[in-house]
């Protein structure tokens, strides 16, 4: 069964268009070791919690928008030797993939609030599949 990293960040509403540069850019690198798919999803209906909420849970501003994602391997040893991987390049920069650097490419959020973990799939329902790699309508 695959495996999935889940993460959340508060992305400022006026970087949108940076934010997806910045992916569309970065996330091939994932795809390049091994991810079967990587998702970005600009929040559009994320009510406020009376205890906790995805805002609370980065410290989202209110000029911040929540930008949920996921990356989907096909097993928890490509992940971890993709993770390998990055961990090599931020200790040895000039190694790294210049889709991931940061002068080149750099993060339009503050990564230091970013939530994320490592997932293990325990239910996974397949409902029929339509063309995929592509850029949802806005």
């Amino acid at each position: 069964m695959s495996y999935i990293d889940g993460y959340v960040i508060a992305v400022p509403t006026a970087n949108k268009a940076k934010f997806e540069a910045h992916a569309r850019l970065g996330d091939g690198v994932f795809i390049d070791m091994g991810a079967l798919r990587v998702v970005e999803c600009w929040a559009d209906d994320v009510p406020d919690g009376k205890q906790t909420d995805f805002r609370r849970a980065v410290q989202a501003t209110a000029d911040e928008e929540i930008v949920f994602s996921w990356v989907e391997w096909p097993d928890k040893a490509t992940r971890d030797a993709a993770l390998e991987t990055m961990k090599g390049w931020m200790a040895n920069p000039e190694s790294a993939d210049p889709r991931m650097d940061p002068t080149a490419n750099p993060m339009p959020f503050d990564g230091k609030r970013m939530i994320f973990g490592g997932f293990r799939p325990v239910v996974e329902l397949v409902g029929p599949r339509t063309q995929t790699n592509k850029t949802p309508p806005e």
